[in-house]
């Protein structure tokens, strides 16, 4: 981690952790402001193969079966360059992406 970034806990749902290889937890080294695209700027630059899976190629929204849990609060629906608590931010509480489930 340099001067100039914080080190950020992500969880990863098992698809993602497959398709990367990764880790359950990963540590993302994340350049200030903390927010949800910062980190998945880091998490897809780490995991290029992850591009798209969290968030569309074209419009970089979220997917709609991604769900963003930060500080054990909802962040999805919040705009993705809110800034992330500063418990995330200092590494203390991870960035937990989740898999929705849905169906019947």
């Amino acid at each position: 981690m340099s001067a100039d970034t914080a080190a950020v806990r992500v969880t990863l749902p098992h698809h993602l952790r497959m398709l990367s290889g990764a880790d359950a937890e990963v540590t993302l080294d994340v350049t200030p402001p903390i927010s949800v695209a910062s980190v998945l700027d880091a998490l897809e630059a780490r995991y290029p193969m992850l591009r798209g899976t969290v968030r569309e190629h074209v419009s970089g929204e979220r997917r709609a079966k991604v769900r963003f849990f930060a500080a054990r609060a909802d962040v999805t629906h919040l705009p993705l360059d809110t800034e992330l608590p500063e418990t995330v931010a200092n590494g203390e509480e991870p960035l937990m992406i989740i898999a929705a489930i849905s169906g019947g």
